[in-house]
């Protein structure tokens, strides 16, 4: 199998998975405190990726550069983007946290352009990131009603969770290159976990919880699906593609969730879902065009 074609396919793995973990998350919140459920998640998940590192004879790296990527990732890219998105989703819409969480590749974009020196965003890249972000916004804007007052905590939480993600995503671009996708992902989940359930049974009403299959499916499949296969794809693609291409990924999830609704729930797929996905896609199209045309002159050897 070619390399592009393995970006290709592990772009659309994390694309359609984490598409599904906004549902999985609200669905566990109807039986777990939003804390103890993100913390329980990284704890099942770490697990998973340990016994993935013993599978494939992947040893942990322990250099300095390591130790210190893995704290930063630990505490900033997991336990408290995650806790402030859990934590958000009490109150509001679903929609509305994935037209927030859109600020994340414009900040990816001026990071890159702050802590990577020499890095240039073309004009087509900044024009594509705003054609995707238009598209959510048509996606979900007749889905949304927004009350500032009540709305405005969770709003910030969600706002950010973005840029925090994007804050490590570029430091991880910059310092992480040496580290496998295994060994990146294992410490700083153990972390999250190790943090987010300790705050969940001190500062949240544990009486409410419930062990039922909705609570445990959503653990289990948020932890395998939704962190050991799309972080580990997730930090694979990191080292090979631009992030802030990558990035982009988080305007194709919600498109991903609605077609789910769509063809799981029997819910509307309407005229503004139609136009705001073409819109994302138009945008992509526009933020890989040099990319892509990089290829097309490789693969048919034109000048």
């Amino acid at each position: 199998m070619s390399q592009n074609l393995k970006i290709a396919l592990g772009y659309a793995l994390i694309c359609i998975i984490w598409g599904s973990t906004w549902l999985a998350i609200r669905v566990g919140l109807d039986s777990l405190t939003p804390f103890l459920s993100a913390g329980l998640r990284f704890l099942l998940a770490a697990v998973f990726i340990f016994l993935m590192m013993k599978l494939r004879n992947v040893e942990l790296q322990t250099d300095t550069l390591a130790i210190r990527l893995y704290l930063i990732m630990g505490v900033f890219s997991f336990a408290i983007p995650f806790a402030l998105v859990y934590w958000a989703e009490q109150f509001i819409a679903s929609g509305l946290a994935s037209i927030l969480f859109g600020i994340f590749p414009f900040m990816v974009i001026i990071f890159s352009r702050l802590l990577i020196p020499g890095e240039v965003i073309a004009p087509l890249t900044f024009i594509g990131v705003l054609l995707c972000f238009i598209g959510i916004y048509a996606i979900f804007s007749n889905d949304i009603s927004l009350n500032i007052g009540e709305d405005f905590w969770g709003m910030a939480a969600i706002l950010l969770s973005a840029t925090m993600q994007a804050v490590i995503a570029v430091v991880m671009k910059k310092y992480g290159r040496h580290l496998n996708p295994l060994s990146m992902n294992l410490v700083p989940v153990f972390i999250g976990g190790v943090l987010l359930i300790p705050v969940g049974l001190l500062f949240e009403d544990i009486s409410s919880n419930i062990l039922d299959w909705k609570a445990v499916s959503s653990v289990t499949y948020l932890a395998f699906f939704g962190t050991l296969i799309t972080f580990t794809t997730y930090y694979w693609l990191l080292k090979r593609i631009s992030v802030v291409i990558l990035s982009l990924s988080s305007f194709i999830t919600p498109i991903i969730a609605v077609i789910l609704g769509w063809i799981i729930l029997n819910e509307e797929f309407s005229d503004s879902d139609l136009i705001g996905s073409a819109l994302v896609l138009i945008g992509i199209l526009f933020a890989n065009f040099r990319g892509l045309l990089k290829y097309i002159k490789s693969k048919y050897k034109l000048a």
